[in-house]
């Protein structure tokens, strides 16, 4: 009954732990790469902030949570029937999917230039990933409970015994 519990469990927050991956991933790429948090605060770009704000981010995040599934769940997949636990893990797979995700973008126009630089992409991939790690990576596996007695921890046979005496 445990198990399925569990089951259950891993079943809301995996999604749970990706949608919250994507949009502090979303939140990485529209304060740190596209820098609208600095452009709220002049009066004379704030109009380019909000647009940024109310239309560019939501697709920005509509275009993440699609483009950034499969190859998330592939190590989604792998943390959990292996119950790695890990959150260099999650942040390698969150950072390998963010590249991933970035390289599958293309170009804004025929320029060929990049709508992001790498960098802000794999910060937004490790930001990511440790957001993951959070909410569903640190308990990832649902055959492996997270606190497990070990099997030497049992009590002693006798508890009225004795202490050895030191001589």
């Amino acid at each position: 009954m445990d198990s399925l519990a569990r089951l259950l469990l891993r079943f809301v927050l995996v999604p749970l732990g990706y949608f919250a991956a994507v949009v502090v991933a979303t939140l990485i790429i529209v304060l740190g790469s596209w820098k609208l948090g600095a452009a709220a605060a002049h009066p004379d770009t704030q109009a380019f902030a909000i647009f940024g704000f109310v239309f560019a981010a939501p697709v920005l995040l509509i275009m993440l949570l699609s483009l950034m599934w499969l190859p998330a769940a592939i190590g989604i997949l792998i943390s959990e029937a292996f119950a790695i636990r890990s959150f260099m893990f999650h942040a390698g797979n969150g950072a390998v999917s963010a590249f991933i995700g970035w390289s599958l973008f293309g170009y804004v126009d025929a320029t060929r230039v990049p709508l992001n630089e790498p960098l802000p992409v794999l910060a937004a991939g490790l930001a990511a990933g440790l957001a993951y790690w959070l909410i569903a990576g640190s308990s990832a596996g649902f055959w492996r409970p997270l606190f497990r007695r070990p099997a030497g921890a049992a009590l002693p046979a006798n508890p009225a015994s004795h202490p050895p005496e030191i001589r």
